[in-house]
């Protein structure tokens, strides 16, 4: 069982940045990992993914914008956040997955993110 725990949400104007770090309990080497976004009344949405080999992958409405790092000696993922738009307003969650050989999804908890317009 990986405990994952996000940390640097916040208020901050439009335009703004926000870096957000999900840091994990134990190794996430071959683990997947994703930052998904929930807004009020709003399906939860994938808004990034590193695959285990290092590959980034974002939602249309991030690209440019945010970027998506990992660090698998520090079991940390981060999601640097540029040119904050007040849609991007939502609580963003961490998850950290395989498919293979035995399927393990792990979540955060959330981190609330607030841009004002």
């Amino acid at each position: 069982q990986v405990q994952l725990v996000e940390s640097g949400g916040g208020l901050v104007q439009a335009g703004g940045s926000l870096r957000l770090s999900c840091a994990a309990s134990g190794s996430i080497f071959n683990l997947n990992v994703g930052w998904y976004r929930q807004a009020p009344g709003k399906q939860r949405e994938l808004v990034a993914t590193i695959f285990s080999g290092g590959s980034p992958n974002y939602a249309d409405s991030v690209k440019g914008r945010f970027t998506i790092s990992r660090d698998d000696a520090k079991n940390t993922v981060c999601l640097q956040m540029n040119s904050l738009k007040p849609e991007d307003t939502a609580v963003y969650y961490c998850n950290a997955n395989r498919r293979f050989p035995i399927p393990i999804s792990y979540w955060g908890q959330g981190t609330q993110v607030t841009v004002s317009s």
